[in-house]
């Protein structure tokens, strides 16, 4: 497991630091390959030894090397956010690899980690990209849909539990539908950007099974309105209470991935039906 660790955290470092790219250039319509990172403030090209993930940043003192324009903490944040989140994600799905008894087993549980590696990744891009922004890219939703039904469909018939398919395809129409009828009758409170991101969102927590998708879609919608909340009462002015609702739900999606069987099963013992 140490090693395990080490090697999701340093392959989440270098992810975030491609992430950084993503957040700034996919937005604006500009390519993330060419051309190769540059400062904004004078557009000096990022040389390789001041591109290593939050070490960089800090040696530089948080500023350019040429022109000393500061660079903001948000890099250093997703570099960090990432490797972490990779790490966890190891650790919670790596030891069913190992549990595993047959070669089908072994391979669809890889299957299921990089498909929530994946989502790890996506769930801090677009995390970053709503708050600054207010918007959910499509060309990242969709990526993140393509890589859930490319890697999610295989590991659950290979993990001999192909019954999840219909948890997934429940869970992903399911969600949309419900996000859509929020966004039709709420006046602008939901976008669609959010709509598109719920099914995406569903489909991923009905792989892992029902529990894990109710719990995922209710958990985004109780933190999304305490945050909403806290903004309400902190904030004095109305023009500055808009709150993005895209890391809620990936927060509210993640508490359904780790906890959700225990929350469901604590829940039915409460009302007597566990």
């Amino acid at each position: 497991m140490p090693l395990l660790a080490t090697v999701a955290g340093v392959t989440g470092l270098s992810i975030g630091s491609f992430l950084n790219v993503v957040v700034w250039r996919v937005p604006r319509g500009v390519s993330i390959v060419r051309p190769a990172s540059a400062c904004p403030g004078c557009g000096a090209e990022i040389r390789a030894r001041d591109n290593v993930p939050v070490l960089s940043w800090l040696m530089l003192g948080r500023r350019c090397r040429d022109c000393r324009t500061p660079i903001s903490a948000r890099y250093p944040m997703v570099e960090a956010l990432t490797a972490l989140a990779f790490v966890l994600v190891a650790l919670f799905f790596a030891p069913a690899i190992v549990q595993a008894e047959t070669a089908a087993g072994v391979v669809g549980a890889s299957l299921e980690l990089v498909a929530f590696l994946v989502l790890a990744a996506v769930s801090i891009a677009l995390s970053a990209i709503d708050v600054e922004l207010r918007r959910l890219p499509n060309s990242i939703v969709l990526t993140a849909f393509i890589a859930g039904v490319v890697l999610l469909v295989p590991a659950v018939i290979l993990l001999g539990r192909p019954e999840l398919l219909i948890s997934a395809v429940v869970g992903g129409a399911g969600s949309f539908a419900f996000y859509l009828l929020l966004a039709l009758i709420g006046r602008g409170g939901m976008g669609m950007g959010d709509v598109k991101l719920a099914g995406v969102l569903g489909f991923y927590l009905g792989a892992l099974g029902w529990a894990q998708l109710a719990v995922g879609v209710g958990a985004a919608f109780a933190v999304g309105a305490i945050a909403g909340a806290i903004t309400l009462i902190v904030r004095r002015s109305l023009a500055d209470r808009s709150l993005p609702f895209g890391p809620w739900m990936f927060l509210g999606a993640w508490i359904g991935i780790v906890g959700g069987e225990s929350i469901a099963a604590a829940y039915l013992r409460f009302v007597g039906l566990g």
